[in-house]
C-alpha cells in the first residue's frame, strides 16, 4: 500500500532533491566526453570553448587525451575549474563584459592561425551567448549589454535572443567555424535550449545559421525593444533596408547557411540534452516506488503561466482524474521565461514554483522543486527551491503576501525567508530547467 502522505513530512522534499541531483549527476562531462573523442591530427590539437560547462569539459579532455594539445575557454564567474594546458577565462553572464569580449577575440584568432592539419575542438555549452562575446564591426561592448537586457527582462524565447545576438557578432552564427577552416572542426555540445538545435545553443558558433538580418529586425519589433543607433543600423543594412542616418556603409554579410561547403569535414557530438537528465530522474523516482510522468523536455512560456498549467494536472492526479494515479511525479524540463514587471529578486524556476504553490493552495500531499541544472536559477545564488502543502501558510506567518511577491517578481525573497531554497553552487553543466512535482496518495 502506498504509503500516506501525511507520513512523508520532510521525506518529499528529500526525495524531490534526490532527482535533482540524480538528473544533475547524469549530464556531468567527466562521465560523458571520455568515450567520444576524436582521433589525434597530424598537426595541432587547439580546444576553445564557451559556457557554463566550458571548463569542465575542458578538463575531462585533459584528462584524457593523449597527446599535446593547448587552448583556451571562457566560463561564467564561479563555474571554472583548473586545467594544466588549456587556458581558463571566466567573464560575465548573463550579460556580456569585457572579459568575455577579450577571451573571444583570443579564440577567434587561434581559429585563424589553424591549417588544414590541424583539429579545432570547441566545447559548447549553455551561457556561451553572453560569454563569447565578439561585437560586430561599428557595434560596441555597451550595444550589445543594453540590448541584452532588453531582451532578457522582456521574456524573449532564447531562440529570438541568440538570433539577435548571432548578427551583433564577429564570431556566433558559424562565424568562429569559418575562421578556423580549412581545419577540422568537431564541436561537443551540452544543450540548453528546447528542442536542442545546436544552431541556437550559445548562438551556435561553429554552425551554419538558419537565421538572417531580416529575422533579427523582427524579433527586436515584436519585443518592442529601442535598440541604440549602431545596432539598429546594422540589422537593417543587413535585411537590405535603407540604413539609419548613414551608420552603415555598407550591407555587412550574413552568417554562414545550412549547406555551405566549408563546413562538410566537420563532426558535431551531443553530449547531454534536458531529456537526459529527465531519464535520470524518471529511474530514480522508480526506485523509489514512484511513478514518473514525462510532460516534456522542451517546454516553454511564461513561468508563473507554466506553474498554474502544472498545479492544475497536478491536481487532477491527486483527485483521480488525471495522466496516472499517484504515487507519481510530473517530470519536467526546458527554458521558461519572466517577463519582469516588479523590483524584487527572482529567477525563473521559483517564480514558476511560487506560481504553482498559489494555483495548489496547500494541497495536503503535493509538493514540488524548479531547479537550473546549472546551479544558477537567473542571476541568484541558488538553483531554485522546493514548495509543499505548508508553503502558503508559512509564507502569511512570515508576514509576506505570496501574491504580492509574485507580481514583484521576488519569488527569491519568499523562498529566502521560508529558507526553502535549493543552494548547490556552480554545478559545471547545464541543461537548463528542472522541475518536479510529487503527488501522494
Amino acid at each position: 500500500m502506498p504509503r500516506p502522505a501525511a507520513d512523508w513530512g520532510t521525506g518529499a522534499d528529500q526525495l524531490l532533491r534526490s532527482l535533482f541531483d540524480a538528473a544533475v549527476a547524469a549530464v556531468q562531462p567527466r562521465l560523458l566526453l571520455p568515450e567520444r573523442l576524436p582521433t589525434p591530427p597530424p598537426g595541432r590539437t587547439v580546444v576553445v570553448g564557451a559556457g557554463k560547462a566550458a571548463a569542465a569539459m575542458a578538463r575531462a579532455i585533459e584528462e584524457h587525451w593523449h597527446g599535446p594539445l593547448s587552448g583556451l575557454v571562457v566560463t561564467r564567474y564561479g563555474h571554472g575549474v583548473p586545467c594544466e594546458h588549456i587556458e581558463v577565462i571566466e567573464a560575465g553572464h548573463p550579460v556580456p563584459d569585457g572579459h568575455g569580449q577579450h577571451a573571444a577575440g583570443r579564440i577567434l584568432a587561434l581559429a585563424e592561425e589553424l591549417t588544414a592539419d590541424d583539429l579545432f575542438v570547441c566545447l559548447i555549452s549553455g551561457g556561451g551567448s553572453a560569454l563569447l562575446t565578439l561585437p560586430a564591426p561599428g557595434i560596441t561592448l555597451g550595444d550589445k549589454q543594453v540590448v541584452s537586457r532588453a531582451l532578457l527582462r522582456c521574456g524573449a524565447p532564447i531562440g529570438d535572443i541568440n538570433c539577435v545576438r548571432k548578427h551583433l557578432s564577429a564570431i556566433k552564427g558559424g562565424r568562429l567555424a569559418a575562421a578556423a577552416h580549412p581545419a577540422r572542426v568537431v564541436t561537443y555540445l551540452i544543450s540548453d535550449v528546447p528542442g536542442d538545435d545546436p544552431s541556437v545553443i550559445a548562438s551556435g558558433p561553429t554552425v551554419p545559421d538558419p537565421t538572417t538580418f531580416a529575422d533579427a529586425v523582427a524579433v527586436l519589433g515584436r519585443c518592442g525593444v529601442d535598440a541604440p543607433p549602431a545596432v539598429k543600423a546594422r540589422l537593417l543594412a543587413g535585411a537590405g533596408a535603407t540604413s539609419l542616418a548613414g551608420l552603415a556603409d555598407a550591407a555587412p554579410d550574413e552568417t554562414p547557411k545550412p549547406g555551405d561547403p566549408q563546413f562538410a569535414r566537420d563532426g558535431l557530438v551531443m553530449l547531454a540534452k534536458a531529456a537526459d537528465a529527465l531519464a535520470a530522474a524518471a529511474d530514480a523516482a522508480r526506485s523509489a516506488g514512484i511513478t514518473p510522468v514525462l510532460l516534456g523536455d522542451d517546454l516553454q512560456g511564461e513561468a508563473r503561466e507554466l506553474g498554474a498549467e502544472h498545479a492544475r494536472l497536478a491536481l487532477a492526479c491527486a483527485a483521480g482524474s488525471g495522466l496516472v494515479r499517484p504515487p507519481c511525479v510530473l517530470l519536467s524540463g526546458g527554458e521558461t521565461t519572466v517577463t519582469v514587471r516588479g523590483d524584487g529578486r527572482g529567477g525563473r524556476n521559483v517564480e514558476y514554483l511560487l506560481s504553482l504553490a498559489i494555483a495548489l493552495d496547500g494541497h495536503p500531499s503535493i509538493w514540488a522543486i524548479a531547479c537550473d541544472t546549472d546551479g544558477i536559477d537567473g542571476t541568484e545564488d541558488n538553483a531554485g527551491a522546493v514548495a509543499g502543502p505548508g508553503t502558503l501558510a508559512r509564507t502569511r506567518a512570515a508576514g509576506l503576501d505570496p501574491i504580492r511577491q509574485l507580481a514583484a517578481n521576488d519569488a527569491y525573497g519568499l523562498f529566502a525567508a521560508l529558507d526553502d531554497l535549493v543552494v548547490t553552487g556552480p554545478t559545471r553543466t547545464n541543461v537548463n530547467d528542472f522541475r518536479a512535482i510529487l503527488v501522494l496518495a
